[in-house]
């Protein structure tokens, strides 16, 4: 046998979402890439590791105790990198955040810097909705989260990082003839809403409520990038936060509508348990955030301010 390292890690991804599709995508590779790796990884062994029945792959049993072994070996070879680098003097180890669906946005800037500067540091990074994210961080799976909406049921400490707008938005051949409306306009239009669990459409409902509107759903979307979607298609207006439309408001294809009481103003907050022991990475973080994010926000954000 003389099967290689890449092979162990694409057959494990490949087990552990069980879809050639999905393991292409997170270890950005195209899709005949990782079937040739798994068909090469396949030839080297008498016994299937995976069959496909009406278009569905499963993982035979030989294939998840191989699974099983390719995980231990790969944990090993990452204890090795480790163990080198942090025999140099460097920091080693895995950072897990996870990000509001929005916050893809966000934050990458804030974390480009710091890993080139320690590269023996692993990133784990979960990009989901806000319900999962405070899941997430109550179970403590994470060393920080992403938010603009804060949890009322956990005890917290948290970094500002930046503001967080919230505009209503149309496509730009929809004609608003007014310089301003009234908050009334959202019972006039077809609204398009994100799921339950989500932070924007959480701020929606509340100023929604809190203005005492009778708004019409057209739609329920399960990303912010599906609802950018379909207001770009004409199907309704939606309420999303300006990190999200950056390039489609910029190129005219999306327009902001002014209402009185929007934006909705928030802010990216970057939070962790208010009793979790801190890793040396996780202190690090801390430290890099606070002392550049006013930079990072200077040369990356600066547009923000419409």
């Amino acid at each position: 046998m003389n099967y290689t390292l890449h092979q162990l890690h694409v057959f494990l991804k490949i087990t552990q979402h069980k879809s050639i599709t999905k393991a292409a995508m997170e270890l950005h590779l195209t899709q005949p890439a990782v079937s040739i790796q798994l068909k090469n990884f396949q030839d080297q062994f008498d016994v299937p590791l995976t069959e496909v029945i009406g278009r569905k792959l499963y993982v035979t049993d030989f294939g998840k105790e191989i699974a099983l072994a390719a995980e231990k070996i790969l944990n090993e070879v990452h204890a090795i990198n480790y163990k080198t680098m942090a025999f140099k003097g460097q920091l080693t180890g895995r950072l897990k955040i996870s990000v509001v669906s929005t916050g893809k946005y966000v934050i990458p800037y804030f974390l480009s810097d710091f890993l080139k500067q320690n590269q023996g540091i692993e990133l784990i990074l979960d990009v989901t909705n806000t319900s999962k994210v405070l899941k997430n961080l109550e179970k403590n799976e994470v060393d920080f989260s992403l938010v603009y909406v804060l949890p009322e049921s956990l005890k917290f400490e948290k970094i500002e990082l930046m503001p967080n707008s919230l505009f209503l938005i149309s496509n730009s051949k929809e004609q608003f003839e007014k310089r301003i409306y009234d908050k009334n306009i959202l019972e006039t239009i077809p609204i398009i809403y994100r799921e339950e669990g989500s932070g924007t459409r959480y701020a929606m409902e509340k100023f929604i409520e809190n203005n005492k509107l009778k708004v019409i759903k057209k739609l329920e979307l399960t990303s912010n990038e599906a609802v950018k979607q379909a207001v770009l298609a004409g199907l309704g207006c939606a309420i999303m936060p300006l990190i999200g439309i950056k390039n489609e408001h910029k190129n005219g294809d999306l327009q902001i509508v002014p209402v009185k009481g929007l934006p909705i103003q928030s802010n990216w907050n970057l939070i962790w348990l208010k009793e979790k022991k801190l890793s040396p990475i996780g202190i690090a973080y801390l430290k890099f955030i606070n002392e550049e994010k006013e930079r990072i926000i200077q040369e990356s954000f600066s547009w923000i301010n419409i």
